[in-house]
């Protein structure tokens, strides 16, 4: 007997690229309840290429509203706009009190997510997190998909980013990009600031390593990420200069993806193109500074985790309070090389 397709569903998509790629979870589990359920995801138009490597998201939209904006009264027209396609149910991802407002104006009759900013008043299935029992954001996420229960989902299903062979070939064309030799992608940037960035030098200690051995170094990032890449090829050996590829501010996020899906490994810092790394199921080396792999860890099979157990860290903070960035200087370029052996010899 074939399920009626009864739970029309409009999840409000998180502001950040690690967080978007982690929703998956909360797809699949919907999914896996109520296999003829309709999933329509509401963000910004740059998650528009990882939500379409998503099979479990049927549809988009995209919300015209910049991360942080307020904009109360197009967020009422745009809710308004919503009540013809009839949601049954609206789960609301980020914390704010503006993100709920969208699924209130919409008059949707199931409106859930986690408390924060006096949410309760939009939201009628509003649930208190227990950061002991929800120690992952994957948990949180996935238990949305559910009824509210006292513990998390026993079986969380990992993120996994689908790419077709066809666009793949496209990008490696479009790059002029070989897969004859491995290829260690490395990505140096990180949004929330220099507390999160391993020192290029480091970067660049790695990438002479593996190019002695064969490697390829594909190099990923946005324009932001431009300043410290350009620290990482100044100290590249001019004798393998050829064999690194510099992608940073060249790819679409499309292309991003397309590219990172055939590399060997990843070596990155805590950031969104980490979790882009795990979800295309190849080993990650995460590197985290101030931040911590206890909320947000790369949810893949093979995964190293480098942090420093110094008494300040994590402190969490965009710079350093100190000005030692001890949290990252102390992890030196020796443990990835090793991690990345490591990963490979147990793949």
């Amino acid at each position: 007997m074939v399920e009626p397709a009864t739970r029309n569903i409009l999840v409000i998509g998180p502001s950040w690229v690690g967080d978007m790629v982690m929703s998956q979870v909360l797809y699949k589990s919907l999914k896996e309840q109520h296999r003829n359920s309709h999933i329509t995801v509401l963000a910004t138009n740059w998650a528009r290429p990882i939500l379409e490597r998503m099979p479990e998201v049927d549809d988009t939209m995209d919300l015209e509203i910049g991360h942080g904006e307020l904009r109360l009264s197009d967020r009422r027209s745009l809710g308004k706009s919503l009540q013809e396609l009839q949601f049954t149910q609206a789960i609301v991802l980020p914390l704010s009190f503006k993100s709920a407002l969208i699924p209130f104006h919409a008059n949707i009759g199931i409106r859930t997510g986690w408390r924060g900013e006096w949410r309760n008043l939009l939201l009628n299935d509003c649930r208190a997190p227990n950061d002991e029992l929800f120690p992952l954001m994957v948990q949180r996420f996935a238990a949305l998909a559910y009824a509210e229960c006292a513990e998390p989902p026993k079986k969380i299903p990992k993120p996994r980013l689908v790419t077709h062979p066809k666009k793949v070939q496209d990008c490696l064309s479009k790059f002029n990009l070989q897969t004859e030799s491995r290829i260690l992608a490395i990505c140096p940037g990180a949004e929330f600031g220099e507390a999160k960035q391993w020192p290029p030098e480091y970067y660049a200690e790695l990438s002479n390593a593996m190019l002695a051995q064969g490697w390829q170094i594909w190099i990923f990032g946005s324009m932001n990420d431009e300043l410290v890449t350009e620290a990482i090829l100044a100290d590249i050996g001019q004798s393998h200069a050829e064999k690194c590829h510099n992608l940073v501010g060249r790819t679409s996020m499309a292309e991003a993806i397309d590219l990172m899906s055939v590399a060997s490994i990843a070596v990155s810092n805590d950031s969104g193109l980490m979790h882009v790394a795990a979800a295309l199921d190849i080993p990650v080396v995460a590197i985290y500074g101030s931040t911590s792999p206890d909320f947000t860890p790369p949810f893949a099979e093979r995964v190293k985790l480098l942090t420093t157990d110094i008494e300040c860290r994590p402190c969490f903070k965009r710079k350093c309070p100190y000005g030692h960035l001890r949290c990252l200087t102390d992890l030196k370029a020796i443990e990835a090389i090793e991690s990345v052996h490591s990963l490979l010899v147990h793949k």
